[in-house]
């Protein structure tokens, strides 16, 4: 799924007033959206795409326009309920549509009965993008790992987005973003919609939630990241949580605790060795590198992993064998969770949101010690210092209590965001939001087949008060409770071939 993600390696690549913001939630909705047949890469049936007309500014409704790409995947019942399910993807950046095969089988119970609606949010998939240039996947990692080579990418990129007819990055905030999903439900007629967000996303339901509750019908949010989270000041602090529940965890259990007895003692020990020369293998040309490793470095690349229980399995063998100067293992996870070409982000659509919404509350933010530094926060502001970013509206940074039922999920083992989050924005949302932890889920549970179902019986149950049981009861989501996080890897071990074995097979192979 989308997840918040800061980068394993440095950046790849609204000086407004607040009634500008607000006048956002206040834009009269454009009609002129007609849907035509289309196909999406990975959904199995035709889908039906269209263009949104919204202005850049929302407070010069005549001034320059963008076009809002939207992609309805119909119900395939004729007879279908009218509220649908919304997907915000997260990021910040991701685009939604591009992630349609994904999610049309995420929600494919849904498709039944209701339509589901995915919107490229401004900034992000072909919706005014604010892209950056993808490095090649062989690029070599000394140019990944220059921090200066990132900044003046980032730089370059900045350049660009600015001599861009839309690259005005003060109109890219989750407010404005939130009153083109309010358009786009309005033109396509839909009274009130079943919204559903993952990671980034869920600060976009919580927004919606605020700006138009009464075309809310249900709320569900995975992996939760509320709007006063201050995603730089937060990655050192989450990361820590999940490392310390690897290594406890380890310990606890007999076979991992045999295999990595000194894992703990490891991780510090190569904390302490940092800098430190080391020899690599490109996980994409296979050439092998030598390069100078920061501390920085490494938490960042320990970080990755944890998104999801199977990669964090590995992790006790690649600490161990980096401990010893082996550094291929690790290097190869991040490889794994991140892809070739990177994490797919908008970076300046990224930046746009954080620098605006994040980073002005950063002087407020809680310090804390943790093995993960601040090179995520100093990375936030070193590419913030160039951004001439928005405002958020008054009341932005406000949790109201939900008028509707929500339904917020947390993965325990969730580098980005733990259950601690959840369970604030929970309680601020009051009496009609429930909050499930699945103990040794990742970043997000939607991929766990019984929480995707909870969530379907959830959004369907007729009444509020049946969808809040099926929430909470253990046949809800909670049925992940006893989910085993993945055992610790274990490289296969060659077999030991004995001596009379030698010589009966001396004579040729069997």
């Amino acid at each position: 799924m989308t997840q918040i993600h800061p980068f394993p390696v440095w950046l790849r690549g609204l000086a407004l007033a607040a009634a500008l913001c607000a006048t956002a939630a206040q834009a009269a909705p454009a009609t002129n959206l007609s849907l035509k047949p289309c196909r999406l890469k990975g959904v199995e049936h035709e889908a039906r795409c269209g263009v949104l007309k919204r202005p850049l500014n929302p407070a010069q409704p005549q001034g320059p326009q963008i076009d809002v790409h939207v992609a309805v995947l119909p119900a395939v019942a004729r007879v279908k309920k009218p509220d649908p399910v919304v997907f915000f993807a997260g990021g910040p950046g991701q685009s939604a549509i591009d992630l349609a095969g994904s999610i049309s089988q995420l929600m494919s119970r849904f498709s039944n009965r209701r339509d589901l609606v995915l919107i490229d949010q401004r900034g992000t998939g072909r919706s005014a993008p604010l892209k950056c240039a993808e490095q090649s996947p062989g690029e070599p990692l000394a140019h990944s790992l220059s921090m200066e080579r990132q900044k003046a990418l980032w730089q370059d990129c900045l350049k660009t987005l600015k001599a861009l007819p839309h690259g005005d990055l003060r109109y890219y905030t989750t407010s404005i973003a939130m009153a083109d999903a309010d358009a786009v439900r309005a033109a396509l007629g839909y009274e009130q919609v079943n919204i559903v967000g993952a990671s980034y996303g869920t600060r976009a339901v919580l927004e919606y939630m605020r700006l138009f509750p009464q075309r809310v019908r249900r709320a569900v949010l995975d992996g939760v990241a509320p709007p006063d989270m201050v995603l730089p000041a937060t990655f050192a602090v989450d990361a820590q949580a999940a490392m310390d529940k690897l290594l406890t965890d380890c310990e606890a259990d007999t076979r991992c605790s045999a295999l990595y007895p000194r894992l703990r003692a490891d991780w510090k020990g190569l904390l302490a060795a940092m800098p430190q020369e080391a020899r690599i293998l490109h996980p994409v040309t296979g050439r092998e590198e030598v390069l100078t490793l920061t501390r920085d470095h490494l938490t960042q690349w320990a970080r990755v992993p944890h998104y999801s229980p199977t990669l964090a399995s590995g992790l006790p063998f690649a600490i161990t064998e980096a401990k010893a100067g082996r550094w291929t293992p690790l290097v190869g996870l991040v490889s794994a969770m991140t892809g070739p070409r990177g994490l797919g982000l908008a970076m300046g659509m990224h930046f746009a949101v954080v620098c605006a919404e994040d980073m002005p509350r950063l002087p407020s933010a809680a310090a804390a010690a943790t093995d993960f530094g601040d090179g995520t926060v100093r990375q936030y502001q070193e590419a913030c210092a160039d951004v001439t970013a928005g405002t958020p509206p008054p009341g932005f940074y406000t949790l109201p209590p939900a008028t509707v039922p929500a339904l917020l999920l947390s993965g325990g083992a969730d580098p980005a965001t733990p259950p601690r989050h959840g369970e604030r924005v929970g309680k601020a949302l009051g009496g009609l939001a429930r909050h499930v932890v699945v103990p040794q889920a990742g970043h997000g549970t939607l991929s766990l087949g019984c929480v995707r179902d909870a969530v379907f019986r959830f959004v369907d149950a007729e009444s509020a008060t049946t969808a809040l049981e099926e929430a909470s009861t253990a046949k809800g989501a909670a049925c992940a409770d006893k989910m085993p996080r993945p055992p610790a890897f274990a490289p296969i071990q060659p077999r030991a071939v004995s001596a009379s074995s030698n010589t009966a097979t001396a004579g040729g192979a069997r």
